[in-house]
């Protein structure tokens, strides 16, 4: 099994030619899910005693598996936060896997870890932090919010009074779900402020203020978010950072989304105040085109998450020795075991520069005006609020939510589009609307008014 054979040859020229057809295709076909016993009656049984031989796995995979999987750099594929990693990231993500690097420690992986922070010290710089802060990749958003949160609990239970309490949180009701679930895994509890709006300092002082004696003793941090999954809204990180100071609060900006954004000289004065933040999550795999999975968290003061994350263990002890001496990205975050996940990024960044990436982030900021314009044009559908970073919100006048859910999978199902309904708060009730989000700088706009057009 672990010996090359010609079996084996013949597989590496198969999948490298499965690889550069993949890559090279103009054309992508956007996939549609199908139910497990329909894949199985497909392909039967593949895990057995003996084998089915690499030829016959990979002609299912082709013929069958990989069909029923939704393309996420596809150019119709507006739902949720799509994809669109660059052929170059995509390629090396492959000599990534090849490369078979561990990227916890510099011991094993120094040349990884160089490329990685070489990549890191270029979204830092967007950023406008002071000298000194720095990151790590991580799997993505949630890992990214869950390393940052241990790391401002753990900061905040090194004074004695605070160690018995649980802790509590404040974002709002548009920060990402991640925020909750992180908040689970680590047992402290979320206040969420009632607006899906942009969350003002004022909101958050007003917040702060109605606390009770013991709920404000647990408040240990606030997460404001740099561009809403949802709406693409970007809270008021500047008031709230000034409160955040003078509270002596730890102040988490989630921009998992909207961080590419910051490359945009564009919209970059949107997130003033973000350089105030003593943490910050991005995920790279979003917008800025690296493939899945690459988030990162990024923090103010580094050797206060290496407090909190650095591991200990016999077996370890060799890596923090005098002749393994350098960057460990493990020390900074959750995870012991990771791959250099931001190895494919620095390829991509090293190769096409950065003034590439702008251009392509702000293509996505365009194709939202466009969007909005061609919305406003059309008398079948209206906006529902103004587009916000690469995010529109719009309604087909008339339609009940069943009605968008039917739209959504007939689309799909005929493989043209898949762009998905979403919640709007209106008054005390929420509206079911519909939403693009883009990323993919292929989108052009007959792909948004072919889309519109199908809600006719």
């Amino acid at each position: 099994m672990h010996k090359i054979d010609i079996e084996l040859v013949n597989m590496t020229l198969d999948v490298m030619k499965y690889t550069i057809d993949r890559i090279s295709a103009t054309e992508p076909k956007i996939g549609i899910p199908r139910k497990a016993e329909d894949l199985k009656a497909l392909v039967g049984e593949t895990v057995t005693p003996k084998g089915i031989g690499g030829e016959v796995a990979f002609n299912l995979w082709k013929e069958h598996l990989m069909k029923a999987n939704v393309s996420i750099d596809h150019p119709r594929h507006l739902a949720f936060v799509p994809a669109s990693p660059t052929r170059a990231a995509i390629m090396f993500d492959l000599v990534t896997s090849a490369s078979s690097i561990h990227g916890a420690y510099w011991m094993e992986g120094a040349g990884g870890i160089f490329c990685e922070n070489e990549a890191m010290k270029w979204i830092v710089s967007l950023t406008g932090l002071p000298e000194g802060a720095f990151g790590v990749f991580t799997s993505g958003g949630t890992a990214a919010n869950l390393s940052a949160m241990v790391t401002a609990r753990e900061y905040w239970r090194e004074n004695d009074i605070f160690k018995g309490e649980k802790g509590l949180i404040i974002a709002s009701i548009g920060a990402h779900s991640s925020i909750k679930a992180m908040a689970k895994v680590i047992d402290v509890d979320v206040l969420l402020v009632d607006t899906e709006d942009r969350l003002l300092g004022s909101n958050l002082q007003a917040t702060i203020n109605n606390l009770t004696a013991h709920q404000r003793k647990r408040l240990f941090a606030v997460v404001a978010t740099g561009g809403t999954t949802n709406a693409g809204i970007i809270d008021d990180l500047a008031g709230i950072a000034v409160i955040c100071e003078k509270e002596q609060l730890w102040f988490h900006v989630d921009a998992a989304y909207g961080g590419g954004a910051l490359a945009a000289d564009s919209v970059r004065h949107l997130f003033n105040g973000i350089e105030k933040a003593d943490s910050i999550t991005i995920d790279p795999h979003k917008w800025m085109f690296s493939p899945y999975d690459c988030g990162a968290v990024i923090y103010k003061i580094p050797e206060l998450a290496k407090k909190a994350h650095s591991q200990q263990g016999s077996y370890l002890d060799i890596f923090k020795d005098e002749g393994a001496h350098g960057f460990n990205p493990t020390d900074y975050q959750i995870q012991l075991t990771r791959r250099v996940r931001g190895l494919p990024l620095w390829f991509s960044l090293a190769m096409h520069g950065t003034d590439r990436y702008k251009e392509a982030v702000e293509r996505g900021l365009e194709l939202a005006q466009i969007a909005g314009r061609l919305i406003q044009e059309k008398p079948h559908v209206e906006l529902v609020r103004n587009p916000s970073l690469s995010c529109v919100l719009y309604r087909r006048i008339g339609w009940k939510p069943e009605d968008y859910t039917h739209w959504t999978y007939e689309n799909h199902r005929k493989g043209f589009a898949l762009v998905t309904p979403t919640k709007w708060k209106k008054g005390d009730t929420f509206e079911t609307v519909s939403r693009f989000c883009f990323i993919n700088p292929d989108t052009t706009e007959k792909d948004i008014e072919m889309i519109l057009d199908s809600m006719l």
